[in-house]
């Protein structure tokens, strides 16, 4: 007899370089932990990240700007991340990179300004009339055609809708039928019609028809509790982007050239402004009328050196405007030239923009942080490691950068497992550290060897 163990088709989350970051860190008083949710030391920085999550919640840091900044592999990414993760899903939370904007398709503002929209999230809540639960009788009727001579049309369906609570009989318009007829409504499905529009939704089949088959492919739901007929509040969560480009591309007729114009790829078309205002003031008037909920969300722009000076006056004006998200900028450069001109200024941003920032500072990671990193590295990735070698790693970072000991151990683990080892020992990572050059030794190497490289 041959027996096999058939291996778990549950999907298993991919590693990535921030998978450790599960937030901030911080305790109930907003003081950082040494070493909390995947975070190592940076207390100041996390604690100052702290109290801008706080003024985002309270709805007091919309249209201001957060600067990040030191030198590269200190958490600046990691920071803003732990943002996002601190602020929850509801959030809209929009990353992208400087260089990002520079499309041959669309301007680098209309870029900048299609950003701004994704971070801004409205939350609209509506109260829906419907009618809700297993369909017991569906009965059309019908009656002569005038207008045809012969055949019959659907004057009315006759349908029976049954909850926990109790039973009715509804009596339809014939076009509702049509929507029955799409979602291929039978007897014993649980349905919910919208009283206003008359839209139809098939839910699954009553869960009482579970052991009708051995082997069917559907999905059975509980008997819906309370009334036939109830009031439902519905939460949409929508980003004024997705509203901007939903009015952009207007739905095409029935004509050839519609339908073949939908099959084309389309090409990326800006959104104009006028478009845009108008969208605004439609929000704004739901938000009056105390329908829709504004949700200011994050915009986190990476080496933000890479903007040239176009995009800085952009900025200028967008974060004043009163639909703005909140921005976090992140840059590893220190007196450099705004890009595209010969201004030299700190970290690549104009002066005048600077002034906006609030900037909060990374500092580079002491041996026992980067130990204490690597370890939660190793755990992540479930690399087994004994102490000896995690300090020898923790000697490589001081001496190469975090970045490069982090990369050391997964070839690290591979030559552990052709060795027949299950975790990592120091020998495995000295050879590792001999095959793979960092970008110190490796500028050190071209220095000393310039004559055999082509300049």
């Amino acid at each position: 007899m041959r027996i096999e163990e058939v291996a778990s088709t549950t999907k298993t989350q991919r590693i990535a370089t921030h998978t450790h970051i599960k937030g901030l860190g911080l305790q109930e008083n907003g003081e950082p932990h040494p070493m909390a949710a995947g975070f190592v030391g940076q207390e100041q920085a996390r604690e100052a990240c702290g109290i801008v999550v706080g003024m985002i919640r309270q709805r007091k840091m919309a249209g201001r700007a957060l600067l990040l900044t030191g030198a590269p592999g200190t958490g600046k990414t990691a920071l803003a991340l732990g943002i996002s993760q601190e602020l929850g899903t509801k959030v809209p939370f929009c990353p992208m990179v400087g260089s990002e904007v520079y499309s041959s398709e669309v301007k680098k503002t209309e870029v900048l300004m299609e950003h701004f929209r994704r971070a801004i999230g409205l939350r609209i809540k509506e109260n829906k009339e419907v009618y809700e639960g297993e369909v017991t009788e569906l009965t059309p009727e019908f009656t002569e055609s005038e207008a045809a001579g012969y055949g019959k049309v659907v004057s009315h369906v006759v349908i029976g809708l049954k909850t926990v609570k109790g039973t009715k009989q509804l009596k339809l318009d014939p076009t509702i039928y049509d929507s029955l007829q799409k979602e291929r409504v039978q007897v014993g499905d649980v349905i919910y019609i919208e009283a206003n529009s008359g839209a139809v939704k098939r839910v699954g089949r009553c869960d009482a028809y579970a052991t009708e088959f051995d082997l069917e492919a559907e999905e059975y739901v509980p008997l819906p509790k309370g009334d036939v007929h109830k009031r439902k509040e519905i939460v949409q969560d929508v980003t004024l982007h997705d509203l901007d480009s939903a009015n952009a591309r207007p739905a095409g007729g029935q004509d050839i050239m519609s339908v073949m114009g939908q099959m084309l790829k389309p090409k990326k078309t800006e959104i104009t402004d006028k478009l845009r205002q108008e969208i605004n003031r439609v929000v704004n008037r739901y938000i009056d009328q105390g329908v829709a909920e504004l949700v200011p969300g994050v915009l986190f722009i990476d080496e933000v050196h890479m903007l040239d000076m176009e995009c800085f006056t952009y900025l200028n004006r967008a974060l004043e405007s009163s639909l703005a998200p909140i921005v976090i900028f992140a840059t590893n450069r220190g007196i450099c030239e705004i890009r595209g001109t010969d201004i030299a200024s700190p970290h690549g941003v104009p002066v005048d923009l600077l002034d906006r920032l609030v900037i909060i500072r990374t500092l580079p990671y002491t041996p026992q942080e980067m130990v204490q990193i690597i370890a939660i590295r190793a755990q992540v990735e479930g690399i087994s490691i004994d102490e000896e070698s995690l300090a020898y790693l923790g000697e490589i970072g001081e001496r190469t950068s975090l970045r490069h000991a982090v990369q050391l151990l997964t070839p690290s683990a591979v030559l552990a497992a052709t060795n027949g080892r299950e975790g990592i020992s120091r020998g495995d990572l000295e050879e590792s550290d001999g095959l793979f050059h960092d970008a110190k030794s490796s500028a050190r190497l071209l220095h000393e060897q310039a004559d055999k490289y082509i300049t």
